[in-house]
């Protein structure tokens, strides 16, 4: 099932997104929140009538760097023996269709695609067996940075949790096990061009061995996001660009890059 999180005519709800075609897809309203037993109300809406949200609003996002080797390599960096993990702040999430703004205080933004996990209970310290019995389902992300900023400043709390540096959507898809997440096609693309290609089975260190070592050490919440990292192919935008990740059985993000102001 497709999650979608949208507004329409000032109210905020849930829904299931049914159809195949782009044009006629529609939400079926979600009676609840979708991290609990939820009913489908049978009140459909078109997509087309309604603005999509953050399919999720997360109490944290974490992100976990270079986790794809060719990646590493190609920003000059060594591959980790162990993940790395890295914070984005809630502030910096916007969903499909929101502008991603371009910060003063950096001259080199760079996309990074990346598959995302979303949290469906509240667990602590999972075993690696049981991590399938915590996810929610997987959505499009765009780990975007100040590239500049990152290599200055060392540390990445600014270069990568600025206001508007974490697109997610355009959904959570619920219906991929960990296996069918782990071997999926990934892909960016700016006006148009392909930038980034790779897929999921290229990770260093799996899904579950992400979320393992993260729930060691705290608790994660229905709704927290895990980034899992990107494949070689990270580059510029800039001010007017259209920037879209596509990965395979969830959909597209896009969203267009302005000057902040």
């Amino acid at each position: 099932m497709r999650i979608a999180r949208f507004s329409i005519d000032g109210n905020v709800a849930f829904g299931a997104v049914e159809g195949d075609q782009p044009d006629q897809l529609v939400l079926d309203i979600i009676k609840g929140i979708p991290f609990a037993d939820f009913e489908l109300s049978g009140t459909k809406v078109p997509l087309s009538k309604v603005r999509l949200l953050p399919p999720v609003l997360p109490n944290k996002v974490v992100a976990f760097g270079r986790n794809y080797a060719e990646h590493a390599r190609e920003l000059g960096n060594e591959v980790p023996d162990a993940p790395f993990a890295f914070f984005k702040p809630s502030t910096s999430v916007i969903g499909p269709g929101d502008a991603i703004q371009y910060p003063s205080f950096t001259e080199e933004l760079h996309h990074e695609a990346e598959l995302a996990v979303v949290i469906g209970r509240m667990c602590r310290e999972v075993p690696h067996e049981r991590v399938q019995d915590v996810i929610f389902g997987y959505t499009c992300a765009n780990d975007v940075t100040a590239r500049d900023v990152q290599r200055r400043e060392k540390q990445w709390a600014r270069a990568k949790g600025f206001d508007s540096s974490c697109p997610l959507g355009p959904w959570v898809e619920t219906d991929l096990d960990i296996p069918t997440a782990s071997d999926l096609t990934i892909q960016l693309t700016v006006n148009g061009g392909q930038r980034q290609l790779g897929r999921t089975s290229e990770m260093i260190h799996s899904i579950e061995d992400l979320i393992v070592n993260i729930s060691e050490a705290m608790t994660l919440l229905p709704g927290d996001v895990i980034l899992t990292g990107t494949p070689a192919g990270v580059g510029p935008l800039n001010v007017g660009d259209e920037v879209a990740v596509t990965i395979e059985g969830i959909g597209t993000l896009t969203n267009k890059v302005v000057k902040r102001g």
